[in-house]
């Protein structure tokens, strides 16, 4: 099965075909996690929205953890993460999309490890390579005519607030190309659970100091109406793809 995790501007499961709802209890939350199941293509997929109905949880209190681990124990095995971000690379302009192949975490606080208590021995995962490449490059081949920057480094922020103009400097000193907040544990819960894992990253906006322009909310809805709708294209012809090729995913 595939796993959609869906972000900021997309909460909603309205491109899944024969939509039903169910609710996983996991062992790292006392409430359930709502997921989505349906079909795209005869593919069976599962859709997650991060941020909970409503969009209501912040990035620094999504239950990162409960969220794979019942994606994990539905049966999905692939997972493509959606994130919105700040741009800070040339390329990474506000509705370009990017297929990002590094992380770095600057993230504090969050649980982020599967392998914490009880364990038997001391667990440590490789992540080289935080995401599946065969996994990139069917979404990179999916894009089509849209395209996407097939390349970059994401830097992940502790958030809710967004990031000074000395922040985003830093980043950009220490060779980030993108800034979100909802990045990491994620991708690397994923590969401790042994799931293919790689990210749609949607630029809404130029990250802070980089233009004169005040950031505001107002202005990144504009960018993700229009960006999701690209990113339901490039998810539903990886879909279709997959569905004849079984190729790339899981």
């Amino acid at each position: 099965m595939i796993g959609i995790i869906g972000g900021t501007g997309l909460s909603e499961p309205s491109f899944l075909a024969q939509a039903a709802t169910r609710q996983v209890l996991t062992p790292f939350a006392e409430g359930e996690v709502q997921i989505f199941t349906g079909r795209m293509h005869g593919v069976e997929l599962a859709f997650l929205p991060r941020h909970g109905k409503g969009h209501k949880v912040p990035p620094h209190r999504i239950n990162y953890r409960a969220n794979l681990w019942a994606l994990h124990h539905i049966g999905v095995r692939s997972v493509i993460g959606v994130n919105a971000v700040g741009g800070i690379h040339a390329e990474m302009g506000p509705g370009r999309i990017a297929v990002p192949e590094q992380i770095i975490d600057y993230s504090w606080g969050r649980e982020h490890t599967f392998f914490a208590d009880g364990l038997d021995t001391v667990t440590h995962i490789d992540f080289t390579s935080p995401y599946d490449e065969a996994l990139r490059q069917l979404l990179i081949a999916s894009a089509g005519a849209q395209g996407v920057w097939p390349q970059g480094v994401y830097a992940c922020s502790q958030g809710p607030r967004l990031e000074t103009a000395a922040e985003v400097a830093r980043l950009r000193r220490d060779g980030c190309d993108m800034i979100g907040m909802t990045g990491m544990p994620e991708a690397a819960l994923a590969r401790e659970l042994g799931l293919s894992y790689a990210c749609l990253a949607v630029s809404v906006n130029w990250a802070a100091g980089l233009t004169e322009e005040i950031i505001t909310m107002e202005s990144i809805g504009e960018v993700l109406r229009s960006g999701m709708g690209t990113v339901l294209g490039i998810i539903e012809r990886a879909v279709a793809r997959h569905a004849e090729t079984r190729e790339g995913l899981a």
